[in-house]
């Protein structure tokens, strides 16, 4: 009875075994499946008001010029070749004053009356050149020599812009160079090239002056202000480039955002030559391909905080 008892329950643990691996697979437990990152795959959702809230530029990708360039610091000077001091014929007493510092005048125009004191007659002290008066050196009722300008009036059409080039640099800098000068004022830069470098340094501040002679259009370039400029020491045309602020990095790979639909798609991109502001992509975004140029940073936001709630 013994073994009758032994010989069944053998039988009866075969059957549970040969029944459990017999099990559908729909009956096994089934593994935990795998989450894909398909928010980092497929990109982030941002229509125009948020692209606009967001402050983020969208750019074309393009062909590009690259330049490496020297910065330098200046100020614009009037043209000492338009500029013209007023002295007056004989001493006298200024009688009368048309023109002020700002005024526009023509040649031959009124400037002031002095009476000399020598004939105690009153004679006109008038303009030599169309221009602006710049500086005016007498009053109402004051006395003018003749050893001193009563007033300087320049012709700031074309102004003079003087940058300081340090010794360290001048190997690399020559006349004809292209120079890009930052006004200040929130426009674009005004183009112009270097007419003189001079032969004699300053040993105050150790640097030697170049100069440009550029077009004032609009009187932007105001005679006294301090400006910069970006001289350009060499130019690389390149087929596709993008902003420089558009890099972002992505575990450890150069990315940049590029803009698909009402998506911004994380694009891998190999990189090559760069200058202050555009780099070249050898591989990655194509001609005329709209990407995140300012304020990408948003979108990396936005890809990782939605990997984190793909995470739980």
């Amino acid at each position: 009875m013994k073994r009758f008892l032994v010989y069944s329950a053998i039988l009866l643990l075969v059957a549970v075994a040969i029944g459990f691996a017999l099990r559908p697979p729909s009956q096994a437990a089934k593994p935990k499946e795998h989450v894909e990152e398909s928010h980092g795959a497929e990109g982030v959702e941002m229509n125009d008001a948020k692209v606009s809230a967001a402050g983020i530029e969208l750019l074309k990708a393009g062909p590009a010029t690259l330049r490496d360039n020297l910065v330098l610091n200046g100020v614009i000077q009037p043209n000492q070749e338009t500029l013209v001091q007023v002295t007056p014929r004989f001493p006298g007493v200024v009688r009368e004053i048309r023109k002020r510092v700002g005024d526009q005048v023509e040649k031959g125009e009124l400037l002031a009356k002095i009476e000399s004191n020598q004939s105690l007659t009153v004679y006109e002290v008038r303009a030599p050149i169309g221009g602006t008066v710049i500086d005016r050196q007498v009053s109402l009722g004051e006395y003018a020599s003749e050893q001193k300008p009563a007033f300087i009036v320049a012709d700031i059409s074309s102004v003079w812009v003087d940058f300081s080039v340090y010794r360290r640099d001048l190997q690399r800098v020559r006349v004809g160079d292209a120079v890009f000068i930052d006004v200040g004022d929130g426009g674009a830069p005004v183009e112009s090239k270097l007419s003189y470098l001079s032969p004699i340094g300053s040993a105050d501040t150790q640097s030697t002056l170049a100069r440009t002679i550029v077009p004032n259009e609009g009187n932007r370039l105001r005679p006294g202000l301090f400006i910069t400029g970006r001289l350009v020491l060499a130019a690389k045309p390149v087929a596709v480039a993008i902003r420089n602020t558009a890099l972002q990095t992505l575990e450890n790979r150069n990315v940049i955002f590029v803009r698909n639909g009402s998506k911004f798609e994380p694009r891998d991109v190999e990189l090559g030559a760069r200058d202050a502001e555009q780099i070249e992509v050898v591989f990655g975004i194509l001609d005329g391909e709209s990407y995140a140029g300012r304020n990408s940073f948003v979108i990396k936001a936005e890809l990782a905080k939605g990997s984190a709630s793909h995470d739980h």
